[in-house]
């Protein structure tokens, strides 16, 4: 075999190997896509479950963007019922978002990354959490002196570390368990 041939060969292979490993990391998209989708499928009948027994109205709308599946429970009215699933500072919310991430896990045994709302709850929490970002980086404009914020969970620490970062600042997570706070600096 002549060195041409022989390195046509070995490139042909390699445009093979390559092909495989696309193959298969299109198949890993598929998989992780209808492993979101089960996900969702089970925390919307778990939560169905729990509404049927607590006796509360609320429609369940599933949701699987950025490699993570959301779920919104809302009410077409005002509902006392799902306001007490929220609770005093999302507490209730993050405690029942616990619970579905382990009946997911119980049922597929696969851990879950979803995120539990109930009536926009997370969607306004977020636009305060951004305001609580833009005011800790002025105060670090303004003195220059490092600002540290109110423990929060890491879902929200993750919204204002964002947030941080798309002023321009510096933002690190500090302390254990349920005293993790952020501190917002310049650099």
């Amino acid at each position: 075999m002549s060195v041409e041939s022989s390195e046509h060969a070995l490139s042909a292979e390699a445009g093979e190997e390559q092909d495989s490993v696309a193959a298969a990391a299109d198949a890993g998209k598929g998989t992780t896509a209808s492993r979101l989708e089960e996900e969702g499928d089970v925390a919307a009948d778990y939560l169905e479950e729990l509404l049927d027994i607590a006796d509360i109205d609320g429609d369940i709308d599933i949701e699987v963007r950025n490699g993570r599946t959301y779920i919104s429970i809302v009410a077409e009215e005002e509902s006392a019922g799902l306001e007490s699933l929220v609770g005093q500072d999302g507490e209730v919310l993050e405690a029942l978002q616990e619970l579905t991430r382990l009946s997911v896990l119980s049922a597929t045994e696969n851990r879950s990354r979803l995120v539990l709302d109930i009536n926009g709850y997370r969607k306004e929490r977020a636009g305060h959490l951004q305001k609580i970002a833009e005011d800790a980086v002025a105060s670090v404009k303004e003195t220059g002196d490092a600002v540290a914020l109110e423990p929060m969970s890491a879902y929200e620490r993750k919204i204002v570390h964002d947030a941080v970062a798309d002023l321009g600042f510096v933002s690190e997570s500090e302390g254990e368990g349920a005293g993790r706070h952020i501190v917002v600096s310049a650099d």
